[in-house]
């Protein structure tokens, strides 16, 4: 962290990065070390690039930054395991640029990179940036609010084992600071008419294997029926996630005829190794993975279904 401190004071301009279809950590992320910056570098020019998410527009709406800004900047890539995910891949014209996650290592890209697989959200660990320098830095309500949006979806809402005291511990920082608890529950936990029709769909429509897999398909056809986006469509994936002896479970939402989008979520086997299988990674039990044709998810539910049969069977 002292690195990413040194990095940080060392450039004038600096350009944050996040991945592709972000999420609630990825723009937490992004805004909190944005604001963290601003507040007690206020001379520095400090932009976000990258795509928007519409479910976490309240915290703010990244847009492309201007080609030219990227001379003599620092980019810092956020939430973001490899390269190519990255929303704005411009990293290179930058001066120089580095990378903080808390996903499984794929792709050691950047100058520097600051990698902890034990922070359940990269939120966090932007916080426990904030926490070490607490003595000379501040931290204003609005960073406060990215971060804290950040931890509590990427942990849904505090309830994955990938919770940890240090998350708590960051977690009271920031309420410390000022985060308005009710506006941020007021703003993840509204649905629209059309999201809770899909969300019937899904729970009238789901299948099951024998030994515990749980999964729903989704085409684009019927995303675009129930008129909702494609963001709220993904988020579906805990849709189905308190089912009774299903460990592992997932959504399968096509994106075009040559990307189908995987989300893949487990309560106790291993799943990021399958998720690799087909072109994707994450944690160990929340990963993501891409098909190419829907004929390729016959394959897939046999291997999620002999890994939960193993886990099974080990216990």
């Amino acid at each position: 962290m002292e690195k990413i401190k040194e990095y940080i004071e060392k450039y004038d301009t600096i350009i944050i990065h996040g991945h592709i279809r972000p999420d609630g950590d990825c723009i937490g992320t992004q805004y909190g070390l944005y604001y963290l910056i601003k507040d007690n570098y206020p001379h520095k020019k400090v932009y976000i690039t990258g795509e928007t998410s519409e479910f976490i527009s309240f915290i703010g709406r990244p847009a492309l930054v201007d080609e030219s800004l990227f001379q003599d900047a620092l980019s810092i890539c956020v939430d973001c395991a490899t390269s190519d995910r990255l929303s704005d891949t411009r990293v290179n014209l930058a001066k120089e640029y580095i990378k903080i996650d808390h996903h499984i290592p794929v792709d050691d890209y950047g100058n520097y990179q600051y990698v902890d697989i034990t922070a359940p959200a990269c939120s966090q660990i932007i916080t426990e940036l904030y926490m070490m320098y607490r003595n000379e830095w501040e931290l204003s309500k609005e960073a406060a609010q990215a971060l804290y949006v950040g931890i509590t979806t990427d942990t849904g809402r505090f309830k994955f084992d990938s919770v940890n005291s240090r998350t708590f511990h960051a977690a009271a920082v920031l309420l410390d600071a000022g985060v308005d608890l009710g506006y941020i529950d007021n703003k993840l936990s509204v649905e629209s008419l059309n999201t809770l029709k899909l969300k019937g769909h899904i729970l009238s429509n789901f299948k099951m294997t024998d030994h515990g897999f749980a999964y729903a398909k989704l085409t684009r056809k019927e995303v675009e029926s129930f008129g909702v986006s494609y963001e709220d469509a993904a988020a579906q994936v805990s849709t189905i996630s308190t089912i009774e002896d299903c460990p592992v479970w997932a959504l399968f939402l096509e994106y075009s005829e040559e990307e189908i989008r995987v989300r893949l979520r487990s309560r106790g086997p291993v799943i990021n190794l399958l998720a690799e299988q087909y072109h994707g990674g994450g944690h160990a039990k929340a990963s993501g993975a891409t098909l190419y044709n829907w004929d390729e998810l016959e394959g897939f539910v046999y291997k999620a279904d002999e890994l939960v049969k193993k886990y099974k069977s080990a216990k």
